[in-house]
């Protein structure tokens, strides 16, 4: 057989850490924290495994799918739908219970601070306020920080990067189970509410997810309650799809903006993707949007008018005064390159932060004390402000909630505080629709300086939260001062509208953070409940994508890269074509016999140094002349369960029919298979035999060892594969191919690189 050195050195997997020292040194107390965690972008985690998108056709699958007739498969469709309009309406609910909660606890909290400063303003010692301010909000984030920190720590962040990971094939630890959704909900409402540079928008997407990965299956594993339905649907390939749908409501509900949560999901989420998928996307974030209206409609008192579509509002927009004229297009296209600019040292800055993060600050204790403190320098810095602003701005007619009053006249409020005092999302629609002349550009300036740096020092905080508001927030600030310099340059011509520019302005930072254009435009066009703008909307979100491009990456893929996670893009490095198959694949390979000593199977399961997933089932008689070519693919899952059903005969009586195992043990088993070392196998079993025909994967995917890396990733890629035989001209097995061989070749700044693996 053909293995010479110079190949196996490239297969195997590089344990090689880059500070090698302190890679001893853990080894060797594995319990205690180092101060310092050794973390590089190029790395790849071997801690990720894939999701099994491809299904097993497996004999028994085919007798199942053979005995289903016509009839049954309609029924089959019809659950997909009900499944779909199911998480629909809980995306919805689980939204309505966000923002009425954080609605009435920031209105609580903002009640006291606002009387505590009235009180204190008259008699002097305005200190106390700042203090009473700072420490409601350094104690609420504090229960939010630490309930993510202690019990869930996947429920950090917005969630966006690890559902595009699990969409795209790999298995991210607890990431869409029953307790990341309550933290989930908890953390985002407590962390709202504690007044961080945050939004609600991003983590409803990951609730969305958790949501439709819960219900498709029919069952809590987390509450071990089965309730026997939707069994079918128990296997990775139809999870995925719902829980592409589930992303695409929680958009929906965010924004209220349904097409614009299909296209989320097909933008940004989704890897894999199917036209009857799109239909029954549409239709779980359409129930979603509705369900939130009705309900909030309800609550507010007005229940026939469907008046509250999202979560966030942006109000509408009149046609009349808001249209824009041939000479603005440029103005708008220079937008799109200050966003971009902006958006791509937002990311850099946020890089460079995340990774003191994943090096210094590990403890679970730690990450609360910093929350806390971003929390309380949050607090003191609107504080600061709002005193030191002069900006007052007459009363009447203006549609402040909580005005306060501070050292302006009778009858004026402080124009600062619109911004500092409020939750994100109601300062956003401040901006785009308060008359001109709300606001002194000094103001702005001010506003939009401080907030840029501490919405970049919240993310990536062990907290719930989304980016999605602080860079609207950012961006319309900055747009609306761009607007009011243009009348004055102008000399108040009636075309720069301030909340024109403002609502450009918000475009264009979020899509220099964030590099979505398609979906972005449509949410923001269904947002705001105006089509003229569709145009200038995409002009800005493009150069933004463009000019943000050319420095940095995109924020998600930057957090993606960061956590070492091995994502497959849609196509393999440009210049890979040198590379063959038998480059890339890993080797050797442990094989099974067709029918094989129960004893060998247990050992190499119990193996953890060759932790594999999927083994090459070959023929079984080793004497006879023919080569043992492939015969099929097992996977660790399915031996577990044979072994758990104890499914083997005693070495003399082969010819004994073993126990049948029908395909439900299969899927009740999923998706928490146990591990090896609850399993009890005697002595005496150890010696029987375990016939593997009709557990077997019969067919699976092969490649020749000569196929380049290209045509080796096409065809991983696009069928979702997870693990890919390298065979040779006697299909006898040489090598697999897992998602690490192939995520470890990244174009780089010099071409073509290699990342190490490591056990992180």
């Amino acid at each position: 057989q053909l293995t010479p050195s110079s190949f196996l050195r490239i297969g195997q997997l590089s344990n090689v850490d880059l500070n090698e020292d302190v890679h001893e040194l853990e080894t060797e107390l594995p319990r205690q924290h180092p101060n310092e965690i050794p973390h590089n972008e190029k790395l790849l985690s071997l801690k990720y495994e894939s999701l099994d998108y491809d299904n097993s056709e497996n004999q028994l699958f085919l007798e199942e799918e053979r005995r289903i007739n016509h009839t049954a498969f309609r029924t089959v469709e019809i659950k997909r739908w009900v499944i779909c309009a199911m998480i629909g309406i809980l995306t919805g609910l689980v939204a309505c219970f966000i923002d009425i909660v954080v609605e009435n606890l920031a209105g609580l909290k903002y009640r006291v601070v606002k009387g505590n400063i009235d009180k204190f303003t008259e008699k002097g010692g305005l200190s106390f306020s700042l203090l009473l301010w700072a420490t409601l909000n350094a104690s609420v984030v504090m229960v939010g920080s630490m309930i993510v920190a202690f019990i869930e720590p996947v429920a950090a962040g917005s969630g966006i990067p690890q559902i595009k990971c699990y969409l795209n094939g790999v298995k991210i630890p607890h990431v869409v189970r029953l307790k990341t959704l309550v933290i989930k909900v908890c953390g985002v409402i407590l962390s709202v509410v504690g007044g961080l540079a945050v939004g609600k928008e991003g983590p409803m997407i990951h609730s969305g997810a958790v949501i439709a990965a819960g219900i498709s299956q029919g069952r809590s594993t987390s509450l071990k309650r089965d309730f026997k339905i939707f069994e079918y649907f128990r296997r990775d390939t139809e999870k995925r799809d719902f829980v592409s749908a589930g992303a695409a409501a929680g958009v929906s509900a965010a924004f209220g903006a349904p097409v614009g949560g299909v296209l989320f999901s097909l933008e940004e989420g989704a890897s894999f993707w199917n036209q009857f998928l799109t239909w029954r996307i549409f239709f779980a974030s359409m129930i979603s949007t509705f369900t939130l209206n009705s309900v909030l409609s309800v609550y507010h008192g007005n229940a026939w008018d469907l008046s509250s579509p999202g979560l966030i509002n942006f109000g509408r927009f009149d046609n009349e005064k808001m249209g824009y004229t041939i000479q603005e297009i440029p103005i708008f296209i220079f937008m799109g390159v200050v966003g971009g600019i902006l958006g791509a040292l937002f990311n850099a800055l946020n890089y460079w932060l995340t990774m003191f993060r994943i090096r210094y600050i590990h403890r679970p204790c730690l990450q609360v004390v910093e929350a806390m403190l971003v929390a309380a320098v949050t607090a003191t810095v609107g504080f600061v402000m709002i005193y030191c602003s002069r900006d007052c701005q007459p009363i009447q007619g203006s549609t402040v909630a909580y005005p306060l009053q501070l050292f302006c006249a009778d009858g004026e409020y402080n124009s600062m505080a619109t911004a500092f005092f409020n939750t994100p999302e109601k300062s956003v629609v401040n901006l785009f629709h308060d008359p001109p002349g709300s606001y002194n550009p000094m103001t702005l300036g001010m506003f939009t300086l401080m907030y840029f740096f501490l919405a970049c020092w919240t993310y990536g905080l062990t907290v719930s939260a989304g980016v999605f508001i602080p860079s609207l927030l950012i961006g319309a600030a900055w747009g609306r001062l761009f607007g009011i310099s243009l009348s004055y340059l102008t000399k108040g011509s009636i075309w720069a509208d301030p909340g024109k520019y403002a609502l450009m302005g918000a475009a264009a930072q979020l899509g220099g953070i964030v590099r979505m254009t398609l979906s972005l435009t449509v949410i923001m066009m269904e947002a705001t409940g105006n089509v003229t703008y569709g145009f200038p909307i995409m002009l800005v979100l493009m150069t933004a994508k463009i000019v943000g491009d050319y420095f940095v990456e995109g924020l998600y893929d930057m957090h993606i890269q960061l956590q070492s996670v091995p994502f497959l893009h849609w196509e393999a490095p440009v210049t890979s074509h040198s590379l063959t198959a038998r480059e890339v694949m890993s080797t050797p390979v442990t094989c099974l016999r067709r029918i094989e000593r129960v004893g060998t199977v247990v050992d190499i399961l119990s193996d953890t140094f060759s932790n594999h997933n999927g083994f090459p089932v070959v023929e079984s008689n080793p004497d006879a002349k023919q080569v043992a070519g492939l015969r099929g693919l097992i996977l660790r899952s399915q031996l577990i369960v044979l072994l758990k059903h104890k499914v083997f005969v005693e070495r003399a009586n082969l010819s004994l029919v073993q126990r049948r195992l029908k395909l439900k043990d299969f899927r009740d088993a999923y998706p928490r298979f146990p591990p090896i070392q609850s399993i009890h196998v005697s002595q005496d079993e150890r010696e029987c035999m375990i016939d593997l025909s009709e557990f077997m994967n019969p067919s699976p995917y092969t490649v020749p060892q000569e196929a380049s890396l290209p045509r080796v990733f096409k065809l991983f890629r696009a069928l979702g594969l997870r693990h890919l035989v390298v065979v040779d001209n006697h299909n006898e097995v040489v090598g697999m191919v897992t998602r690490k061989d192939l995520a470890r070749y990244r174009l780089g700044k010099e071409g073509l690189e290699e990342l190490s693996l490591a056990q992180t």
